[in-house]
């Protein structure tokens, strides 16, 4: 380090500032440690300010100096170890915590326990929920046991926690749109273009309450679920979620969630990308009311006959590469609207229609069916294996298919079961061929695909929430916990989702984690850690975020400098 004296406006100014090689290009580089103002301003404090920050600085040198010589640590050979006592402990987190940080979520956290004047810290248990749910998702009772695994304060109870779940869902909406702001003016997030989806959680239990409630699972199940809207920016990170009961069915959702976005997240126009499950007529007028645009999937073998002809017909395709053909055309319809008073009235609208074919696809859709025409092929010869729930996916193909309404056993006294040869060769004509309608006129054909494709982002978000943070099944029983256990699930999504982006989205959650979890160290003597793990991920990390997990050995005191412990919240 050394005092540098440069000019600025016409004024001298000082500053200490530090040499370091860079690590891509091998080049000298400097960068300034610490700024200490014009000269002139300093010289009514010091009589000779460049005199004394040279001494300063030949001070902070010999510190650095004596930092870097080794060290001599005692051990006992006969030490044994105590019962219960854990020396293994977790650094990589440290990426976590420096996020966290980022998006301002200790301040939050902090200025939100003083309000409630709670006799706990909702930060430190915050950290402790978020960290965990992201880097070893467990039920709240056994990340409570493995708290020590951190380097952080951990000096709460167990009830504390279950009184801060009740705390926290006061201020989910607050929290997310302070994600959100945190978002926008520090990561320039854009709303221009949102994706939203709809997934479902199950709970394994047998009783339905008001949000717990049978309705169509994802997963096959026949457990109560909740139902969770969720959208999405284009660079894959969540923008705000909401809770609905089991039964909502998924097009009921997105206006309650897109409603408080319009009004609470200083958004402009925004288009809305999602699949046909919210693909409505009440949709559709609702974005249009608020001069918003949309862009859907439309179903082709639901759809009418003359969707139907038009996505057959050759006529108007473009070949585009091997396999692959596109048309559109602009297309007025008009859609049934809801009313106040109940019911429904036309309303008329101009949108682009775009098919396309895709050969993979085609190929793709015919390996998806094989299973259940093969089942459904078993089930005509046999149907006495079968029975209303092990025939799903295969009774579409059959027909003369008839259940015992309170067994579920398959009935053939009068008639037998025939596979529907007919059904097949109707589905097999339109393999490969997707339909999605728009508001965007405007937007090439090429456009409006490409934007839609980008709904795997949310689709694999849902997927990390399932088994990265293991969000289901969820054994939490009171209404408040369970909203807190999602809000939890969602503030963790964001930070693993922007960790990943930070990185340059080289690597997926599921490697990160596993990476993060292995950057731990064993406690030695006086405050000394030994960590003994380091891979791409690591050193992208100390790199990209600044977090150093390049150190072999750390005192206590440094590990807390990088964690960002010493600062005041």
């Amino acid at each position: 380090m050394y005092l540098q004296i440069g000019t600025s406006n016409g004024r001298r100014y000082l500053a200490i500032v530090q040499g370091y090689r860079d690590p891509v290009t091998k080049k000298v580089r400097h960068k300034t440690v610490k700024s200490l103002g014009y000269l002139d301003e300093l010289k009514k404090q010091y009589p000779d300010p460049i005199a004394h920050f040279k001494s300063v600085v030949e001070e902070m040198n010999k510190k650095a100096a004596l930092e870097k010589q080794p060290v001599t640590i005692s051990l006992d050979p006969k030490e044994t170890l105590k019962e219960k006592q854990v020396n293994r402990k977790n650094i990589g987190y440290a990426a976590l915590s420096k996020i966290y940080h980022e998006l301002g979520l200790n301040t939050f956290f902090y200025n939100k326990s003083r309000a409630f004047k709670s006799k706990f810290n909702t930060n430190n248990i915050m950290k402790l929920l978020i960290f965990s749910r992201i880097l070893a998702p467990a039920s709240k009772k056994k990340t409570y046991e493995e708290k020590d695994r951190y380097f952080e304060n951990t000096d709460f109870s167990l009830d504390d926690i279950y009184r801060c779940l009740s705390q926290v869902v006061a201020f989910k909406d607050e929290l997310q749109l302070h994600l959100h702001r945190q978002m926008k003016n520090k990561f320039g997030r854009s709303t221009e273009l949102v994706y939203y989806d709809v997934t479902n959680y199950y709970f394994e239990i047998d009783r339905q309450d008001e949000m717990r409630k049978k309705g169509v699972s994802k997963e096959h199940r026949p457990d109560p679920i909740i139902q969770m809207g969720l959208l999405m920016d284009t660079k894959g990170i969540p923008i705000k979620y909401d809770l609905f009961p089991g039964n909502t069915n998924d097009c009921e959702t997105l206006m309650p969630v897109l409603d408080r976005v319009k009004k609470d997240y200083e958004v402009g126009r925004i288009i809305i990308v999602a699949d046909k499950g919210v693909n409505t007529a009440d949709n559709i007028a609702f974005c249009l009311a608020k001069g918003d645009g949309y862009i859907y999937s439309q179903t082709v073998r639901g759809g009418n006959k003359e969707l139907k002809d038009y996505v057959l017909s050759e006529s108007g395709y473009r070949q585009i590469g091997d396999g692959y053909k596109v048309k559109s055309r602009l297309y007025p319809r008009e859609i049934a609207v809801s009313n106040s008073k109940g019911g429904r009235i036309k309303v008329r609208i101009d949108e682009k229609q775009v098919v396309f074919y895709s050969a993979d696809y085609d190929r793709k859709a015919k390996a998806d069916r094989e299973g259940a025409i093969m089942k459904a092929r078993d089930l005509v010869k046999n149907p006495s294996k079968y029975n209303k729930a092990t025939s799903y996916g295969a009774a579409k193909y059959v027909k003369n298919l008839v259940f015992d309404p309170k067994t579920g056993e398959i009935l053939t006294t009068k008639q037998r079961p025939v596979f529907d040869e007919e059904k097949l060769r109707e589905e097999e004509k339109f393999d490969g061929y997707y339909a999605i309608v728009t508001s965007e006129w405007k937007m090439s054909d090429e456009e409006i695909i490409e934007i839609y494709r980008g709904l795997w982002r949310i689709e694999e978000a849902f997927k990390v929430t399932k088994s990265d943070l293991e969000a289901r099944p969820v054994y939490l029983s009171r209404n408040d916990h369970i909203q807190a256990h999602f809000l939890i699930c969602f503030v963790a999504l964001v930070i693993a989702r922007l960790l990943a982006l930070l990185l340059g989205n080289k690597y997926s959650i599921t490697r990160i984690v596993e990476s993060l979890n292995k950057a731990s160290g064993s406690r030695l003597e006086e405050n000394w850690y030994v960590f003994d793990y380091a891979d791409e991920i690591t050193n992208a990390i100390t790199e990209i975020l600044g977090v150093d997990l390049s150190r072999k050995y750390l005192r206590l005191g440094d590990i807390k400098k990088i964690l960002g412990a010493t600062k005041k919240t």
